[in-house]
């Protein structure tokens, strides 16, 4: 198969998974608010696990294809372009405010996970230990999201107790029906699309899976996050850019890699250049973009301009070692 067709098949499936996820995110979205469920509370669970499919899927085929530095790669990728490019762009040209209380756990949660799993890659593997202390944090993290969003809920209740139903259409109802298998139908074959000639793109070029997955495959899985930052920079909503990235990241690091490791039905080998390097940058950057805003109190430019310094450094690496 020629160069030119296998990279024209690589951005189709990158369209598919960019557009399927946006349909089911959608369509996801109404059916949990029809259902009766808080839109706070879809915020918090169904928004963002949906907003993360794509990657879980790339990453799940990937392993059960027995292509292992893609999988891991493509998570701990998108968690390195999500801080490191996306986030930094947010805040370079809004730097914002936060609670220390709501960041706080946020913060505590990516970061345990991302030293769990340098801690693994210097053990070798992600083992049993490994994915079962990663879906600990995972369960927690969502349980403060919840939380989160019910104690807003009452901030809110008390300033307007009253709230509008949602009358449902059935011509709506079909619709986002429609739109939910087709989007994640959209997402699986873009998956199988882009897995399949990520492959075959680091065979023609001759270079590993990793530095496929970790650069071309991760930057169009986090896509979504960057439409999101620049919609929220244009509406002057850093926080919101801010809060999602983080809690995208918190799902790839601690949902993503465990439930391939179920899949697999064994330990997942890490290599040594994700030992050594992709891992160590992802908690680079987390450092960068979370540690001094404890702090401050506040996201600052600079610390835009330092992600921004620390992803190009590692791309470059990347694509010359």
């Amino acid at each position: 198969m020629s160069l030119w067709i296998v990279v024209l098949l690589f951005v189709v499936g990158l369209i598919a998974i960019i557009k399927g996820g946006d349909m089911f995110v959608d369509a996801a979205t109404w059916m949990a608010e029809v259902s009766g469920i808080p839109k706070l509370i879809i915020g918090a669970t169904v928004v963002s696990l949906a907003t993360t499919l794509p990657e879980l899927i790339v990453s799940v085929m990937a392993t059960l294809d027995g292509k292992i530095d893609m999988a891991i790669g493509n998570a701990v990728g998108s968690v390195t372009a999500n801080t490191g490019l996306i986030m930094a762009i947010s805040l370079l040209f809004i730097p914002t405010v936060i609670k220390r209380r709501d960041y706080v756990f946020k913060a505590f949660f990516m970061l345990s996970a991302t030293l769990i799993l340098v801690a693994c890659g210097f053990i070798g593997s992600i083992g049993v230990i490994g994915s079962a202390l990663l879906l600990i944090i995972f369960v927690f993290a969502v349980v403060e999201n919840i939380n989160e969003a019910h104690l807003y809920m009452g901030e809110m209740s008390k300033k307007n107790p009253y709230s509008e139903k949602r009358i449902i259409v059935a011509k709506e109802k079909k619709a986002n029906i429609v739109k939910f298998f087709i989007g994640a139908a959209a997402i699986v074959i873009g998956s199988r699309l882009l897995v399949d000639n990520g492959s075959n793109l680091a065979t023609l070029l001759g270079v590993p899976e990793r530095i496929i997955a970790v650069t071309l495959v991760a930057l169009g899985t986090s896509l979504p996050e960057l439409v999101t930052t620049l919609s929220a920079i244009i509406k002057k909503e850093s926080s919101i850019s801010v809060g999602n990235i983080i809690g995208a990241n918190i799902i790839d690091l601690t949902f993503i890699l465990p439930v391939c490791s179920i899949l697999s039905g064994k330990t997942i080998p890490v290599s040594g250049t994700l030992a050594l390097l992709d891992l160590p940058a992802a908690l680079l950057v987390g450092s960068i973009a979370l540690l001094p805003t404890l702090f401050m109190k506040k996201f600052a430019r600079w610390q835009g301009v330092l992600l921004l310094i620390a992803y190009f450094s590692y791309i470059i690496v990347t694509i010359t070692i």
